[in-house]
C-alpha cells in the first residue's frame, strides 16, 4: 500500500503547486521577500508615509456558491470572489491590502480545477494590487463529495492608525448611498438555489431572459464579487467618508449597524434605488418575505456609503469620476438603538 492507493497524489499536488507558483509571481509587489514554496510568506511593507501603522485582517469564504462552479465546471470566478470580498471588509476600516493568502481542501486533487481556482485568485490579487503571497492545498480522500472542494482567504491590509475608519464620527442626519453589486455577490446562494432550482425547476443552463437577453442562470450566479476599491478608495483619500458597510450575509439589515455608534439608528427608504430584476424573481418564485429577502441578499447594493449631508454631491462627483455613475441617497442616521428601519 502506497500513499496514492490511499487517494492522495503527491505528484497531482506538486503540479498544482508549480502552477500557483508561475500565478502568484504575476501578482508580486515590491514588498514580497519569499517565493511561493517557503514554510512562511515574507513581506516587508513600505512604511514611509504611515505614521503609526495598523494591520488590519480578515478571512472569508465562497459559501454554497461553490454548488453553482461545481454544476458548471467553471472555477475561475470564485477565485476572484475571495480575494474581491476580503479587500472589502478591510477596505471599510480604509485599509489598502498588502498580500493575500488561501486554503483550498479538496477530496481528490484536480490539477485543472484547482489551477483555474488559483488563477481566479491571481486575477483578483492583481487587479487589487495585492500579492498572492503563498496558501495551502490540501487532499483529504473520503472527506468532500466527489468533484467538490472548499477555497477560503486570508488578507492583509495596512492604514496609518490616524486615518483609521471605525464609525464614530457618524451623526444624526448623515446620508447613505448605495453603491451596486454585481448580483447576489457571495450571499444566499442556499435560498436562491432553493427558489430557482426547486420552486422553479431551472438549471445553470437555463436561459434567464428575464435577468439577462443572452445570460443562463449559471452565468447570472456567478456574477464575481465586485471590488469597490477603485471607486471607494479616492472618497477616502479625499476624507469625505463617515462609515464604509460591506453588504453581505445579513444584508442591509445586519451589516449597516455594525458601523454606527452608539445611541444611532438608520432609517432606508426601498424606494430609493431599483431592486435589480434576479431579487425580484427570488422573491416572487420563493415567496420569500421582505423581512428574509433584506437580511439575506444585497438587494441590489454592495457597498453602503455614509458621509455628511453636505458631502452628498462631492461624493458623487468623485464617484462619477472613478467609473460609479449611480450612487442614489437610500437613507440617512437617525438617533436610535443600532437597527435599521424601512420606508416605501
Amino acid at each position: 500500500m502506497d500513499y496514492k492507493e490511499s487517494g492522495v497524489d503527491i505528484d497531482a499536488g506538486t503540479q498544482v503547486v508549480r502552477r500557483v507558483q508561475e500565478l502568484a509571481r504575476e501578482t508580486f509587489t515590491r514588498g514580497v521577500l519569499s517565493e511561493i514554496g517557503s514554510f512562511g510568506g515574507l513581506f516587508q511593507p513600505d512604511l514611509a508615509d504611515v505614521g503609526e501603522p495598523v494591520l488590519v485582517s480578515s478571512a472569508d469564504g465562497v459559501g454554497t456558491k461553490l454548488k453553482i462552479a461545481f454544476l458548471t465546471g467553471r472555477h475561475r470566478t470564485v477565485g476572484r470572489d475571495l480575494v474581491n470580498h476580503c479587500v472589502n471588509d478591510i477596505l471599510v476600516q480604509n485599509a489598502r491590502p498588502l498580500f493575500f493568502l488561501d486554503y483550498l481542501g479538496t477530496g481528490k486533487l484536480s490539477p485543472t480545477a484547482s489551477a483555474e481556482v488559483i488563477q481566479g485568485v491571481a486575477d483578483g490579487c492583481r487587479e487589487n494590487g495585492c500579492a498572492l503571497l503563498g496558501g495551502e492545498t490540501a487532499e483529504m480522500p473520503g472527506f468532500y463529495a466527489d468533484g467538490e472542494y472548499d477555497v477560503v482567504g486570508f488578507i492583509v491590509g495596512i492604514v496609518d492608525r490616524s486615518r483609521l475608519l471605525d464609525g464614530q464620527s457618524i451623526r444624526p442626519g448623515d446620508r447613505l448611498l448605495g453603491l451596486s453589486s454585481a448580483g447576489l455577490h457571495t450571499n444566499g446562494y442556499s435560498l436562491a438555489r432553493r427558489a430557482l432550482f426547486d420552486a422553479m425547476g431551472l438549471t445553470v443552463d437555463s436561459p434567464f431572459e428575464e435577468v439577462s437577453p443572452a445570460a443562463t442562470v449559471g452565468d447570472v450566479l456567478l456574477a464575481p464579487h465586485r471590488s469597490y476599491l477603485g471607486v471607494v478608495g479616492p472618497l477616502l483619500d479625499a476624507g469625505h467618508v463617515r462609515g464604509l458597510a460591506h453588504i453581505t450575509g445579513g444584508g442591509l439589515t445586519d451589516n449597516v449597524p455594525r458601523v454606527l455608534p452608539a445611541g444611532t439608528g438608520v432609517r432606508i427608504d426601498r424606494a430609493s434605488w431599483t431592486v435589480p430584476p434576479l431579487f425580484e424573481i427570488l422573491r416572487r418564485e420563493g415567496q420569500i418575505p421582505d423581512e428574509d429577502m433584506y437580511r439575506t441578499f444585497n438587494m441590489g447594493l454592495g457597498m453602503v456609503v455614509v458621509c455628511r449631508e453636505s458631502d452628498v454631491d462631492r461624493v458623487r462627483r468623485l464617484l462619477v469620476e472613478a467609473g460609479e455613475p449611480e450612487a442614489p441617497v437610500i437613507g440617512e442616521v437617525v438617533e436610535g438603538n443600532g437597527h435599521v428601519s424601512y420606508v416605501g
